[in-house]
């Protein structure tokens, strides 16, 4: 990966203490870590390939699908090797260019999360409110094209994040008390002024992703309009049906991040290991969910993965 060009103000490495607190029990501590990151790995990895064997399986939902694999597969790669060479080996170094690179990378696949999850949203509006012209509204190459955009977006929105703090002079404690190179975490050893980091930082987190949320919001609005207009019961249940899985997805994603974003932000009487476990948890939590939650609710997908398991 590479890394951002770093002055020579600033020291060569950070030191990652782990969970603060907790150092006694890092190694008990890694054993859920490391079964959620091999079982979200397995997970997401069969979602891919099965939806990559089975030709039925290629379209415009279940390329979304894929795409949420991806990130979820990115996400926990980004911290979990890190966080159990310092729960194993006590390997706490990390470079500079490092640890803000990783910064990059981790907010970037979330935004890029984030805007998945309102296509998706979008998906299941036209699926349901205009579905004889799904196929002519959501094809597979526009769903790609929303894809990069959404990529677009989030490299654009987290590139000044690394920028700024790449000028900062940092102070001669290095000590970062966290698992991972967490945008405030790293901002608080500067010793300089932090203000436009921390404004940019919020504006960031209510702008995005409450606009995302928003949109989320109106296509369920819209969709649930829709439904209420049908005259079967039988109908009503098969076009929320289509969407319980997005919801429960959405759930396990905007819920735990918003509690640690505003812990994080104003929960000052919490101990500081419950703020590290929080976005621990936040990034490793929905990946391994995701894939057991379209495995469940999508008959489709079940199935193909049921044939699989049974070939073997």
């Amino acid at each position: 990966m590479a890394a951002f060009n770093i002055t020579s103000s600033h020291p060569s490495t950070f030191i990652l203490m782990g969970i603060p607190g907790l150092e006694v029990a890092h190694v008990w501590i890694s054993i859920p870590f490391s079964m959620f990151y091999i079982t979200s790995l397995l997970g997401n990895f069969t979602v891919l390939f099965v939806v990559y064997k089975e030709p039925t399986l290629r379209n415009p939902m279940y390329l979304l699908i894929c795409m949420l694999a991806l990130t979820d597969i990115a996400t926990p790669t980004f911290i979990v090797p890190k966080i159990l060479c310092i729960f194993w080996f006590n390997l706490k170094g990390i470079t500079v260019g490092g640890c803000l690179t990783q910064m990059f990378f981790l907010h970037t696949v979330s935004l890029m999360h984030s805007a998945i999850l309102v296509t998706m949203a979008f998906d299941r509006y036209v699926a349901i409110c205009k579905p004889l012209r799904y196929a002519t509204i959501l094809t597979n190459t526009q769903i790609a094209k929303l894809g990069l955009v959404g990529l677009i977006r989030a490299v654009l929105f987290i590139m000044p994040l690394p920028l700024l703090l790449s000028r900062q002079p940092f102070c001669a404690n290095r000590i970062i008390p966290h698992t991972q190179c967490e945008h405030m975490a790293v901002a608080k050893m500067s010793c300089g002024d932090i203000t436009v980091n921390k404004i940019y930082g919020l504006v960031l987190f209510f702008v995005v992703n409450m606009s995302d949320l928003t949109l989320i919001a109106l296509s369920y609005g819209l969709i649930i309009k829709a439904v209420l207009r049908l005259s079967s019961k039988k109908a009503h249940q098969k076009a929320l049906n289509t969407c319980t899985a997005h919801i429960c997805v959405m759930l396990t994603y905007y819920t735990p991040g918003l509690f640690s974003n505003l812990t994080n932000q104003f929960g000052q009487g919490f101990a500081p290991y419950i703020h590290i476990i929080l976005a621990d948890l936040y990034l490793l939590i929905p990946p391994l969910l995701n894939p057991i939650i379209y495995g469940v609710r999508t008959k489709e997908l079940r199935d193909k993965v049921g044939k699989y398991i049974c070939r073997k």
